[in-house]
């Protein structure tokens, strides 16, 4: 959110790299790191980790490989609940959960976290989670809550929009683009780089938010902006790590496009990694209405757990202070539950978007395969 990634390295215990936007599609398109994880040393990516059994026996936790929590709040779980826990990393977000329903009837764990909005409709046609209310969900605003049976519970959210290189826009140079169509102007003609929705989680987000913008029907519709897009050099690239770290002039790669597709989250952390070297991010969200598309991540009781007990209190751990208030240290997302603690950093530079794209998750589920199509068309990839 979908994550930015892992704002800090933890124990082997949990850390198998970075919380990221976990959009993607079920085939073809890649989770993928974001700031924070390539700032930031990890243990080996994919593997399972536990401690020995508890007295309670072990609880597995399956996810994407980017789920990060600090070991001081891993322990506290095992240490309060007599259990170890055991972190089954299962690839990118599409890949696991296809994994979860792939072993539906013989589950490969207890709890599942990392279903997304993108994928929401999927899992719960599924038929893989159990219904459970944990009492901390009444604290999460209505908005989070996709299920009205409470198969999967809301955890962390983040959003997708346009980074700009501060020090590209201002007084004498470019004006800074108002709206996702000033970006087709002949001013800004190469200056965008962003992510293939075919190959990108933040690539397909994007694309997201300008169906959103755009519409289907119409005069102008959103293949018409992507024409557009096309038409004035758009610089496409697989996945952001080469859009962010490669072609963006406001990263420490500094490339040519002076804007991005990257996260809301970006330019704070850009200031917080820089451990006091610098006052200001030298990067800046440009969000306009609907320019930014938000990616939900959700946590659920698997059927068929054998510590179906031990996997809820899991659940109501996630929507725990502990959980929520370690969510944007360590996964660079924002916590569902309004009352979390976020660093100062976010708090200034990280604003939550008042008017982000919507989609329905069954529209999303129905619609990704064809709009992808329609966006490789367009843009003649």
């Amino acid at each position: 959110m979908a994550t930015e990634g892992s704002a800090s390295s933890t124990a082997a215990v949990t850390t198998t790299g970075a919380a990221v936007a976990t959009t993607s599609t079920a085939a073809a398109t890649t989770t993928e790191t974001t700031p924070a994880t390539s700032a930031s040393p990890t243990a080996d990516a994919g593997a399972t980790t536990s401690a020995a059994p508890g007295p309670n026996g072990t609880l597995t936790i399956m996810s994407h490989d980017n789920f990060v929590l600090s070991k001081d709040v891993v322990t506290k779980f095992e240490q309060a609940n007599g259990v170890a826990l055991q972190f089954l990393k299962a690839g990118d977000a599409g890949a696991a959960l296809n994994k979860a329903i792939l072993a539906k009837n013989n589950p490969l764990a207890d709890v599942f976290f990392g279903v997304d909005n993108t994928f929401f409709s999927r899992a719960i046609d599924a038929d893989i989670f159990a219904p459970y209310t944990p009492a901390a969900l009444q604290a999460v605003p209505s908005d989070f809550k996709l299920d009205p049976q409470n198969r999967l519970i809301p955890v962390d959210y983040g959003f997708v929009n346009l980074n700009y290189d501060v020090a590209a826009f201002g007084a004498g140079k470019l004006p800074l683009p108002q709206t996702l169509r000033d970006l087709v102007k002949p001013e800004y003609k190469g200056k965008l780089v962003a992510e293939s929705p075919a190959t990108s989680s933040t690539g397909l987000a994007f694309m997201l938010a300008t169906i959103a913008t755009f519409g289907e029907t119409g005069s102008y519709t959103w293949v018409d902006y992507w024409k557009d897009l096309h038409k004035n050099d758009v610089q496409i690239v697989d996945g952001w790590d080469t859009a962010y770290n490669k072609n963006f002039s406001g990263s420490a790669g500094k490339g040519v496009q002076p804007i991005v597709v990257s996260y809301g989250t970006s330019p704070a952390y850009e200031l917080d990694a820089s451990a006091g070297k610098l006052k200001e991010p030298p990067t800046g969200n440009m969000v306009p209405p609907n320019g930014a598309f938000r990616q939900i991540e959700f946590v659920g009781v698997l059927k068929g757990s054998k510590h179906v007990d031990l996997a809820r209190k899991w659940v109501d751990y996630m929507l725990s202070a502990d959980v929520q208030n370690d969510v944007m240290p360590q996964m660079v997302v924002y916590p569902v539950v309004p009352s979390a603690t976020l660093p100062d950093v976010y708090k200034q530079y990280a604003p939550v978007p008042q008017q982000p794209a919507v989609i329905a998750p069954d529209v999303i589920a129905k619609n990704r395969d064809r709009w992808i199509q329609q966006w490789t068309d367009a843009v003649g990839q």
